[in-house]
């Protein structure tokens, strides 16, 4: 069954059960906006290729608020304290229908697939490789991190750990990831061993709708729910999340639009449920794209391991949310033979047979 007709069913008959989201349909509905002017990422004169987070404190802009001449009359905060103090007060004169939350949207570190696409080429990883789960020697299906993605995830725990100590960084409150393995190290990696509050300890819940866009690359493909279970035993696993993996399928993809309903719900479902201000996100390029575009941030695309705050508006509006038409899933373009390494070029078709490596 396409995904757009498993949401569609779903959204039409008992909202999201079924993959741990449960939200029926109501008379009411959550609009999000990017709050702009915090962050050097929501400018559109930040060159996404070139920045660094770690350079500029999380990309939090050096600048007063209003709150500042109450909250720090002597200037003696840091900037983050000063923030956490401007949120606080968003938050106080906000009403009862909108929130603000600050979410850290983290991308894992450096993958077995990555490598292999790195390593043959974009056109020859699309069409072929990706489409098999390994090339004899190194397998990425449910891709692990490299020893890169393990050193680029241990320097972002270096880097909270600083930042929590030095700048006063509020920490997540709760924490959420992809089931995909890359994204369940990548958590633990970055998080385990830090200063964090005792009522509040790094145990992220596992989410279906973080994953990555699905496609037919074996990378995409999750373990199984009794996999996660003994391979992260701290973790909890959300409701409703099927044994085996029921949105994969081999050589068909999801569009976007699909990516970015799902995007919306998993949100919805966080933000409906969850009241903490602060929250971190495990995920990937391709579903913190779609988080973005859902909350209307510019795109900003990650590099393996880097991490994007984004201050959060969520309005609770009356009425039910305009109506998004889901389409079927797309067959995708696939080679019978892998193309040269380092090809800048590829012939496929919308063949089904499946490639055998030679």
């Amino acid at each position: 069954m396409f995904l757009s007709v498993y949401l569609s069913f779903c959204v039409a008959i008992v909202g999201w059960v079924g993959v741990g989201i449960s939200t029926p349909i109501h008379d009411t509905h959550i609009n999000y906006t990017t709050v702009t002017g915090y962050f050097l990422q929501d400018e559109a004169s930040t060159n996404t290729s070139t920045f660094s987070f770690i350079d500029t404190n999380f990309g939090l802009i050096n600048r007063t608020y209003a709150t500042d001449a109450t909250y720090d009359p002597n200037g003696k905060k840091t900037q983050w304290q000063r923030f956490e103090n401007q949120v606080f007060r968003l938050n106080r004169g906000s009403g009862r229908k909108v929130q603000y939350k600050l979410v850290f949207m983290g991308r894992h570190g450096e993958g077995y697939h990555n490598a292999a696409e790195s390593y043959y080429g974009t056109p020859a990883w699309n069409c072929y490789w990706s489409l098999v789960d390994g090339n004899g020697t190194v397998r990425w299906d449910d891709a692990q991190v490299t020893p890169e993605g393990v050193k680029q995830a241990l320097a972002v725990n270096a880097f909270w750990a600083s930042e929590l100590k030095i700048q006063k960084v509020p920490p997540p409150r709760s924490y959420y990831t992809s089931p995909l393995t890359r994204c369940l190290t990548t958590a633990n990696l970055t998080f385990s061993g830090l200063d964090l509050p005792s009522r509040h300890p790094f145990v992220p819940t596992v989410k279906e709708f973080l994953r990555e866009g699905i496609s037919g690359h074996t990378c995409d493909r999750r373990g199984s729910k009794t996999y996660i279970q003994q391979a992260f035993p701290s973790y909890r696993i959300e409701p409703g999340f099927t044994e085996t993996d029921q949105l994969w399928q081999a050589y068909r993809r999801e569009v976007e639009i699909d990516q970015d309903i799902r995007s919306k719900a998993v949100l919805d479902d966080v933000f409906s449920t969850d009241d903490e201000t602060y929250i971190s996100i495990t995920s990937h390029s391709g579903e913190i794209a779609s988080l973005l575009r859902v909350l209307g941030h510019r795109p900003f695309r990650l590099a393996t391991g880097a991490v994007i705050p984004v201050l959060v508006k969520a309005e609770t509006l009356d009425g039910p949310a305009p109506t998004t038409a889901t389409v079927p899933y797309e067959a995708i373009c696939t080679c019978t033979s892998p193309p040269a390494v380092g090809a800048t070029t590829s012939t496929c078709t919308y063949a089904t047979a499946t490639p055998s490596i030679p």
